[in-house]
This record gives C-alpha cells, structure tokens and sequence, in this order.
C-alpha cells in the first residue's frame, strides 16, 4: 500500500526523542511521502532542514492564523524571500500552513483576513498549492478563494464542512485532506458526507502529533497511524483501503506536484 501524508508538523518537538525510528516505521509502513508545514517565522529553517534530511519529507512554509499575535509585518516579507529563495526547489512543495480561524474568538478577523490575502497572494505569484486552515470560516475562505482563484489550487486541511462547502472547495480544484477527526464516532455530519465525496477530491493526512484518530485516543499522532486512518475512512466510505490508499497518493501526488 502507497500513501502520502499531506500535512504533518513533525518538526516540534514532540517528535525530537524518537524522530528517525518514527520515519523508518512509517515508510515500512507504506507511508512513501510527508509534508512538513511552517506555521511561524521561526520555525521555517527547522521544516527545512528536516526537508533536507530525508528524500521522504517535503516542506512547506506559511503563517499559521492560531499564531497571529506572533506574526509581524517583517515575517510576510521573509515568507516571500523564503519562497523566491526556494522556487523551484522539489522540496518546497507549497504554501501553508495559512487560513482563517473563526473558532478562537480573540483572534481578530480583520488581521487574519490581511494575512490570508497576503499569502494566498505569494501562492499565485510563485505558481504554488495552498495548505489551507480553515475553522468555522467556510463561507469566507471559499469567497476570497473565488476572487483569486490560485492556478495550483491547495488542500483543505482536516476538512469538516458541509457536502455543499465540498463542493465549493472541489468546483475550485481544491482537494480535501481527510484523517483523524473523520475516525470518530460523534463526527457524525462529517461520516456521512464522506461517501458523497468524489475519490478525485480526497487525499489523507494526520495532523501530527494532534488529532489522533479514534483507535490512538490520547496518544500522540503520527504518520505511523495512516494505514489505520485509511482502514477507517474506507469503511466509512464503503471502499476498499487500498481503493482509497491509491486515489489519495495519485491525488496529493497531483497537486503537490510529487512524481507519480
């Protein structure tokens, strides 16, 4: 079984006591690819030099809305000379991790909505995938997305909306990273909007070290765990895992822009 994780922040440290061991069971695992993402400035060199030390894992760099009392005017400028540094470079596979948080109520929208500008802005400018956050903002996340219309599209990390938000995202050539959270009993609008998803639209994720899947409970997450996230998201979809393994890693593989 191939699979691709597409979002994972193996860079923290959580994963510092035992992180070689960890990348050897998840590629004999079957898990070929990672994608690290940046969610400050100061942790963009740390993703990429763990792009650099492994052929499995890719890098992307953003600013994280959770962290946006962090962020500084200076830190978009250095984002952008990061990119241009990089472009071209097969390890930098996107721009990410970036969006809108309308969960945490103190974070203010006005100051999220200019740093999502700005970044979705360099994902055009430097031909680039969105890895995009988005909590409670559906509405406004398809709407910028429709005035800027990014050519390499993005991924919709841990998406939880509606089947018609899907369709939104999808209309827009957005794929859907699904993992851990779909896993759990009581999410129980998301399990039934998965078989209605096209298999073109899905890749697999797991967020690691958070939301781990049901049958990790309290455990830290890990792209050891995709197989069994994979096993559970195709029973819910009514496939075969391996159905399900070979159509998310063609799909990130596509919009990643990884060899097939």
């Amino acid at each position: 079984m191939r699979l691709i994780d597409t979002h994972t922040h193996l860079d923290f440290p959580d994963f510092d006591a035992d992180r070689p061991r960890l990348l050897a069971n998840a590629a004999a695992r079957g898990v070929e690819r990672m994608v690290v993402l940046g969610v400050y400035q100061g942790n963009f060199q740390r993703v990429w030099e763990l792009a650099c030390s492994d052929e499995r894992i890719h890098a992307a760099l953003g600013l994280h809305p959770v962290y946006l009392e962090q962020h500084q005017p200076e830190h978009l400028v250095q984002l952008r000379e990061w990119l241009e540094r990089l472009r071209g470079d097969r390890r930098l596979c996107a721009v990410g991790e970036f969006g809108l948080d309308y969960y945490l109520e103190d974070l203010d929208k006005q100051r999220q909505q200019l740093l999502f500008e700005s970044q979705l802005q360099m994902a055009c400018d430097f031909e680039l995938p969105a890895l995009l956050h988005v909590r409670r903002a559906h509405a406004q996340v398809i709407a910028t997305l429709k005035r800027y219309r990014p050519a390499r599209a993005g991924i919709i990390h841990a998406f939880a909306g509606s089947y018609e938000e899907a369709r939104e995202y999808i209309k827009l050539g957005f794929r859907l990273g699904l993992g851990g959270a779909a896993t759990w009993p009581q999410a129980v609008r998301l399990r039934k909007t998965l078989p209605r998803l096209p298999l073109e639209s899905i890749v697999l994720e797991t967020d690691s070290p958070d939301m781990a899947p049901v049958m990790f409970a309290g455990e830290r997450n890990s792209p050891e765990h995709l197989p069994e996230i994979a096993q559970a998201l195709a029973e819910v979809m009514g496939i075969d895992r391996e159905v399900l393994a070979d159509a998310s890693s063609k799909n990130a593989s596509e919009v990643l822009g990884f060899p097939s």
